[in-house]
């Protein structure tokens, strides 16, 4: 059985999770927490930061900021402008980029910011995206490494030693109080919480024969380089309060443009518009760990008072773990036929990795589905216990 927070959704099954004697996450004691912090000094260090990083900067620009096009990523980038800061924006390519992606994509451009996108190659791509899914269960593997390592490449490259990131995600969405209030993210932060799930780079070329030279852009660059350079990632969330809804309508009011509808298997209709496949990753998260991107957002939107938990069940009882049949409108099979899988094969990968404890089952030990090929969660709130 899936033992709750008691005042959000997360499970007990998220990684990495832990609950006080309260019986609150991680991320709503973090979230509490931010009463207590002085934000106009975390401002000032902010600042300070940036200018004392570039006291010995080669670059004309002062910084990096990683976009994807994003709600989150424009508003980081309208920050920085708005402190008076010259950044370099650096796309690392969505697997599957969606038309409302390229857009957003042009916005950040027209913010009035240089620009660069690093293509990896689409059929290595493709390779890894299907290794990712049948080894890991996770479709967006190359992608989720990728989004850390090119921008710190490009860092590199350019010779511009401080990288913005977003919000610790350890912090937003819960996770080991050590490592919640982080505000650099580093080569072990990487490795711990960027989405490798065990598979290693490295471990590319000797299982499945990829030739190392394609696996460049999805690695870390040497300690060396980043010495020489003397490359520091740091995490906005840290020095400003984060909030998904605030950087929607901050992004919103400056061009971003969203899907116009709820996106299946979520509860908004600006979060993850820029890759088809994000709706398997979502769904491969739920089938794992009994939750899915519609938890994730209900319990931000509680922590805040937006809702109630009884707004918030409903809400995830209608939208949490769907069978990703469609995702923005583009169908299953399509999403998956580049990666030369069936929507046969595609279902028998889904059932290798659920979590049957967590699903109701027939006498014959099968998974039950509802009329949408939906699994059924035995328990979706404490109170079911």
């Amino acid at each position: 059985m899936l033992k709750y927070c008691a005042l959000c959704f997360l499970p007990s099954t998220k990684p990495d999770i832990y609950f006080d004697d309260d019986g609150l996450c991680a991320a709503c004691v973090s979230y509490q927490n931010r009463k207590y912090i002085d934000w106009q000094k975390r401002e000032l260090e902010f600042i300070n930061t940036v200018k004392e990083v570039n006291n010995s900067r080669k670059s004309e620009w002062d910084c990096i900021v990683p976009v994807s096009g994003g709600k989150d990523s424009t508003a980081q980038v309208l920050k920085m402008l708005e402190l008076g800061f010259k950044p370099l924006c650096v796309t690392a390519t969505t697997c599957d980029l969606t038309g409302i992606g390229r857009s957003n994509i042009e916005n950040i451009k027209n913010l009035g910011v240089d620009h660069v996108q690093f293509s990896p190659n689409p059929i290595v791509r493709r390779k890894l995206n299907r290794i990712g899914l049948e080894e890991v269960g996770d479709i967006s593997w190359p992608e989720h490494v990728g989004i850390f390592t090119i921008p710190a490449r490009a860092a590199v490259q350019f010779s511009v030693p401080l990288i913005i990131w977003g919000e610790n995600s350890q912090n937003e969405y819960g996770g080991p109080a050590s490592e919640a209030q982080d505000k650099t993210l580093t080569r072990r932060w990487l490795e711990e919480f960027g989405g490798l799930l065990g598979l290693r780079v490295s471990d590319l070329e000797e299982a499945f024969g990829v030739d190392p030279r394609d696996l460049s852009p999805y690695m870390y660059p040497s300690d060396e380089e980043l010495r020489r350079v003397g490359v520091t990632g740091l995490f906005l969330g840290h020095y400003f309060p984060w909030d998904g809804l605030s950087n929607y309508l901050i992004s919103q009011a400056n061009g971003f443009k969203s899907y116009g509808s709820v996106i299946e298997g979520s509860v908004v209709d600006y979060e993850n518009v820029d890759n088809y496949q994000t709706g398997i990753h979502d769904y491969f998260k739920f089938l794992k760990f009994g939750f899915g991107r519609a938890t994730d957002l209900v319990s931000i939107h509680l922590r805040r008072g937006r809702i109630t938990r009884a707004q918030g069940l409903d809400m995830i009882l209608k939208h949490d773990g769907r069978y990703p049949s469609t995702y923005l409108g583009k169908p299953l099979e399509e999403i998956i036929e580049p990666l030369g899988i069936s929507i046969e094969e595609f279902d028998v990968i889904c059932d290798r990795f659920t979590n049957k404890e967590l699903f109701k089952v027939g006498k014959n030990g099968k998974l039950i589905r509802d009329e949408k090929n939906s699994l059924i969660k035995i328990n979706y709130d404490n109170a079911s216990l």
